[in-house]
């Protein structure tokens, strides 16, 4: 059984190739049960958490099982992952992956895969808001599938926008990328819009985003919290990574259902449906879409195979 270790899944994996490995994969036929998230003492105020994200397919079996606990101070991180590959056939295990770098490619890999669907394909202005470890990877997946020509980055503090913004320069030749400090007339300017933060207030107002604009929003998994409004939704054409875990997570949908202004039929489509061409993408250069992301386990799967793949080829 093979180890894997994240410098190993940074050396693998790449954009878009990554992209276009998780649309083939969502188009076919796969299996995933519900995602068992545990809260570790649901009278503390910590949020401490155990996760295990199971999936499968004609090749592969993958669970990866994780633990988040936020308010871990150095040196420990927030965040341990790793994820099981087994062989289908015989049940063999394959390998360990190291997860929490699996899940920063495979996340904003969604990202990127949503942008290529859902957005308009002139689109050239791309506004990321948040600064954490997810951020470059982002701005790296849509500029991979969009002829991307100027990044916005917005963060509550100016100096770790900056941060992001001198990690991806180097890497993107011919982009334009800059700090936001008006999040406002930034979203106004943006083409697509991502955001990905902690934030259980709204950052994006409904109002600030004009017509023909995508936006996608990452960071939020409580079902009460939500890093936009209802006016967003209501005037955007809305799809899910997967019904199951946005009707249980998702609260930028959930808080507007129990608001009475948006109804769950109201949804678009789901990731599977959007890769197979089983439900209406955008329809108009006009039309305002969002993308809620949760996280699939089966993405866990497409990008620790990936990575698995070419570890063993290079042996």
């Amino acid at each position: 059984m093979k180890i894997i270790h994240a410098e190993e899944v940074h050396d693998a994996l790449s954009y878009p190739q990554l992209v276009d490995a998780l649309q083939d994969a969502f188009s076919r036929p796969f299996n995933m049960p519900p995602r068992q998230v545990f809260l570790l003492d649901e009278e503390a105020d910590n949020h401490d958490a155990f996760a295990l994200l199971p999936s499968w397919h004609d090749s592969l079996i993958a669970v990866k099982a994780f633990t988040y606990f936020p308010d871990n101070a150095d040196p420990y991180a927030s965040l341990y992952s790793k994820i099981m590959l087994f062989d289908r056939a015989h049940g063999e295990p394959l390998a360990l992956v190291d997860g929490t770098s699996v899940t920063f490619w495979r996340t904003a890999g969604i990202s990127g895969l949503a942008t290529r669907l859902l957005s308009r394909e002139d689109s050239e202005t791309l506004l990321v808001i948040g600064t954490g470890n997810l951020s470059p990877y982002i701005i790296r997946a849509n500029a991979s599938v969009r002829p991307i020509r100027k990044v916005l980055v917005w963060g509550r503090t100016p100096a770790k926008a900056e941060a992001v913004v001198q990690q991806v320069s180097a890497g993107l030749d011919g982009v334009d990328c800059t700090v936001a400090t008006d999040l406002e007339a930034a979203c106004g300017e943006a083409d697509i819009v991502v955001s990905a933060t902690a934030s259980h207030e709204p950052l994006v107002l409904g109002a600030w985003i004009g017509p023909g604009t995508h936006t996608d929003f990452i960071g939020n998994h409580h079902p009460t919290k939500r890093e936009c409004d209802s006016d967003l939704v209501v005037k955007a054409k809305v799809y899910a990574d997967s019904y199951v875990n946005l009707f249980k997570e998702g609260g930028e949908i959930l808080v507007p259902i129990s608001e009475g202004v948006f109804n769950k039929e109201d949804v678009a489509g789901e990731l599977p449906e959007m890769c197979a061409g089983t439900c209406p993408l955008r329809e108009s250069d006009e039309e305002i879409t969002l993308f809620k992301s949760i996280g699939m386990a089966y993405s866990d799967l497409v990008g620790a195979g990936l990575a698995y793949e070419a570890v063993v080829g290079k042996a």
